[in-house]
């Protein structure tokens, strides 16, 4: 009979111990995961160990020894290569066999018989036939009380916690300190099942900061492996190969649904660090910002694989921005801030540019927000909550301070909205995108896992908003949400009526500028009162700027000259700064006119100084009209912006105007334009027949040699021919140039106009000669009233009166470089300063001319009449007497 074989010896290594009776082993990988093999010792039976309640099973409390011995056996082998020969199978499969840890398998340890030394597991003698040395060595034991055989079996077994009724309370009380354990299971790359020692504490643990792909599970809860994700099972095998059933650490850091969230500590490293490192996993980032030491080393680890392009990253490729090197970081100071996540600064080179905050999502309504009720004015810096403070906070520390801007990434336009240029912002050392989330003033915005357009500093805004959100800080207070009822007098003229004494009584008010609408006028918030105002400067007459169609139909209108500049001062010195203000009166509209204060200097008298404005006749009774005056005959020594073409007055003036008696020469003449200030532009009826005679010339002459557009490059002061809106050309002269904008006034004719240097051309030798056919003049002994709305009305009467019709010129006085003239109808033979005073549109202007007594006296008796009949301006009495000491207008 032939001898039996001998089995045949195997190698492997020891993935897992599942008792003290029971190992796996792996063979040597090889393009995946190894093939895998349960071992069960032969002949013996070690005490099973605890096992939590399934579906199908209910839960098992420890034998006596179980834990002892299995613990035993994972210390002695884990991870170890072993030798072993398998014995007998059964028909279900299983494999029972002996272990040899050595390389050898006569000098090698006997698994087997070492645990049945220990007292940790029991032969099962019923399988024994003869003698056995397993026999043997358990009588020895036995016989030494060693193991299970030394009793005390209650001792000996378990307490198991399998669930965690209070996770929060559970990771508040382990402090953010390590914790030993011992990894049972790795159900992915980055999730596994532990026991926390001593208390034996079993959890389901989370790597924080990380990732890994998943195996989905079937119906029956197993892993489907038709579905799983690329590298799932290799990120498993990664993870199991260093972990499983080792001795660790586990720090808490916080959980997620049912599952802690945490780090596991190894002596040979950071697991999540390996796992980046490998392209086995991806940084996520809503646990990253909990990462115990810093996200700087996940981060970084991630990159290198990013750049190897190693497995998950195998497609990756790296976002660059479409900018230069230079414009990669600059500096500026800040002029505006737009709601809660964008700046405007003003770089070194002059250039304004809006920016937005890296990541930043500012306080926005949530997305269950009731419809808002029809027809009320929603203002989202007040109506939603928490706008208003996070808008505050970067105005009071930004506007006017020098910042350090990086750009972080360039959204592409999308969605009707532009494109945007996103950068990291730095006043200081200070992270401005931090410094508002850390105060819950916005949220971090969430990211797909490979969108590498973020900021520059994302995982410390993370980390930010975890402490704003435990803190309980602005937008994650659920408590206390602001209310902001602010109220817009400036829409409501009744409201305004009952504002303006109590605002004229203030003397000086605080306000912040929130928005500037041309040089003089300016939109005001006062906090003390939680009410918004329209503010127009007193004592000035400033160009007005350009400006947006009514009703946003028709794209903009075209401002005056040197509005653009004006409007560019004023927003320079006041947008969103913290202004005082003196409120004098109020015009039909509900705005409210007065001197606004910045930095102690009054704005009124920095335009005027600048250029940029010419003092109003109702400065006069003002206690600043010296200072105004003062600056504008400075700006007007320098020439400066609007008074680059200024003339100064003729000595000889003043020996015509003190002439005895008046002249009357009256000279025919068809006015032709009326400006805002009331200057009118007209030309003698004696000159016409010399005027149609140019135009002919001219026009015939562009008609024969029709100019080439663009070929003109015009230049401040020129005269150039312009093609007017008719389609015709005439002589005009340049003004201002900007860019392809041109600022001219027709000369024969007298109105201004912004065109396109397209328009303009060289004019002919033959047609520069002759000077402008329109003079310039003034209305005598008449002034406006300080209220805007009569302006508009007198000047409206007055064009009525003069526009386009031949009239009678008398010229009565100089004053300033300007002609002022009294003016009769042709065809009524009335005078029309008489009739507009007669109808309370102007005030008298009186002169202690001797030779214009006569005139003075009958102006005065026309003012009189209309102020019996309470017209227009003496509708609430005699408006004179306001300017007396005792009203305040000269304080």
């Amino acid at each position: 009979m032939a001898a039996p074989q001998a089995p045949q010896v195997c190698r492997g290594i020891v993935k897992q111990v599942l008792s003290g009776d029971a190992v796996v082993v792996r063979g040597q990988p090889k393009g995946g995961p190894p093939p895998e093999r349960q071992i069960n010792f032969s002949n013996v039976i070690a005490p099973r160990t605890a096992r939590r309640a399934t579906a199908n099973a209910p839960e098992t409390p420890d034998e006596p020894y179980g834990w002892e011995s299995r613990e035993f056996l994972r210390k002695k082998v884990i991870g170890k290569e072993v030798l072993f020969t398998v014995e007998t199978k059964t028909p279900t499969g299983r494999e029972y066999g002996a272990i040899i840890l050595g390389k050898d398998i006569n000098t090698g340890e006997n698994l087997t018989e070492t645990m049945v030394a220990e007292g940790l597991v029991t032969v099962r003698r019923e399988n024994i036939r003869g003698e056995s040395r397993l026999l043997e060595i358990e009588d020895a034991a036995k016989s030494q009380n060693k193991g299970k055989w030394a009793g005390n079996d209650a001792q000996h077994a378990r307490n198991v916690k399998w669930t965690c009724e209070n996770m929060r309370a559970f990771v508040d009380k382990a402090k953010g300190k390590p914790i030993d354990a011992v990894i049972e299971h790795v159900r992915d790359g980055s999730t596994v099942r532990c026991f926390l020692l001593p208390d034996f504490h079993y959890i389901t643990l989370m790597i924080s900061g990380i990732r890994c792909p998943m195996n989905k599970l079937d119906a029956e809860g197993k892993p489907d492996k038709s579905s799983s994700e690329p590298f799932a099972d290799e990120a498993r095998y990664f993870t199991e190969s260093r972990l499983l059933q080792r001795d660790v650490q586990v720090i808490l850091e916080t959980f997620n649904n049912n599952n802690f969230v945490g780090s596991i500590i190894h002596p040979n490293g950071n697991i999540a660090e390996a796992l980046l490192r490998e392209g086995f996993a991806r940084c996520v980032d809503w646990s990253i910002a909990t990462v115990t030491g810093g996200p700087e080393k996940l981060r970084a680890a991630e990159k290198v694989a990013k750049e190897k392009q190693l497995r998950l990253w195998q497609d990756y490729k790296p976002s660059s921005l479409s900018i230069a090197d230079k414009d990669k970081e600059f500096t500026g100071k800040v002029v505006e801030v737009v709601n809660g996540d964008a700046l405007v600064v003003k770089r070194q080179d002059g250039k304004a540019q809006k920016i937005f905050l890296s990541s930043l999502r500012p306080p926005r309504l949530p997305d269950s927000e009731a419809p808002r009720p029809p027809g009320k004015n929603f203002r989202p810096l007040y109506d939603i909550p928490w706008l208003f403070e996070a808008r505050e906070f970067l105005r009071k520390k930004l506007i006017g301070q020098k910042v350090s801007c990086t750009v972080d990434y360039i959204q592409p336009a999308q969605n009707n909205f532009p494109e945007k240029t996103c950068c990291t912002v730095r006043i200081g050392d200070i992270n401005v995108a931090e410094a508002m989330v850390s105060k819950g003033y916005a949220t971090v915005i969430r990211y797909r896992q490979d969108d590498d357009q973020r900021a520059s500093c994302y995982d410390d805004l993370l980390s930010a908003e975890a402490k704003a959100i435990k803190s309980g800080k602005g937008l994650h207070n659920k408590k206390e949400t602001p209310l902001h009822r602010v109220a817009d007098i400036s829409s409501d003229v009744g409201k305004a009526k009952g504002f303006l004494p109590f605002l004229q009584r203030a003397g000086r008010t605080e306000a912040v500028v929130e928005y500037v609408a041309s040089g003089s006028r300016v939109r005001l918030f006062i906090p003390r009162e939680t009410c918004l105002i329209t503010f127009l400067l007193a004592g000035i007459s400033c160009p007005r700027a350009p400006r947006q169609a009514p009703g946003g139909v028709g794209g903009n209108l075209p401002g005056e000259p040197y509005g653009a500049e004006a409007l560019n001062f004023t927003k320079s010195l006041v947008l969103q700064r913290e202004v005082e203000i003196e409120v004098d009166s109020m015009d039909k509209g509900g705005n409210f006119i007065g001197w606004l204060h910045v930095d102690n200097k009054n704005l009124s008298v920095m335009l005027v100084e600048e250029g940029l404005s010419s003092v109003h006749f109702s400065a006069e009774s003002s206690k600043f009209f010296h200072l105004l005056t003062t600056a504008q005959d400075a700006a007007k020594q320098k020439k400066l912006n609007i008074w680059a073409n200024y003339v100064e007055e003729e000595k000889e003036e003043k020996i015509e105007d003190m002439a005895s008696e008046r002249k009357v020469d009256q000279k025919s003449m068809m006015i032709t334009a009326v400006n805002r200030d009331g200057a009118m532009c007209g030309q003698y009826c004696s000159d016409g027949p010399a005027l149609e005679e140019l135009m002919d010339n001219l026009r015939q002459e562009f008609t024969t040699k029709p100019p080439l557009g663009g070929a003109y490059t015009p230049k401040r002061g020129d005269l150039c021919a312009a093609q007017f809106v008719d389609g015709l050309w005439y002589r005009a002269k340049v003004e201002k140039v900007s860019g392809s904008n041109v600022s001219i006034r027709y000369i024969d004719y007298g109105n201004r106009e912004l065109t396109q240097s397209l328009k303009l051309a060289s004019l002919p030798g033959g047609f520069t000669a002759q000077s402008g056919y329109a003079h310039e003049m003034h209305l005598a002994l008449v002034k406006f009233s300080k209220d805007e709305d009569f302006v508009e009305e007198a000047l409206s009467a007055l064009m009525e009166e003069v526009m386009d019709r031949e009239v009678l010129v008398n010229r009565e006085y100089r004053n300033a470089g300007m002609e002022y003239v009294s003016i009769q109808r042709s065809d009524t033979k009335a005078d029309v300063a008489l009739t507009l005073l007669s109808q309370g549109l102007v005030l008298l202007d009186e002169r202690r001319d001797k030779r214009l007594q006569s005139l003075v006296a009958e102006y005065r008796a026309g003012q009189e009449e209309a102020k019996r009949k309470h017209l227009n301006i003496w509708q609430y009495g005699d408006v004179t007497d306001d300017d007396a000491h005792e009203f305040g207008m000269e304080r």
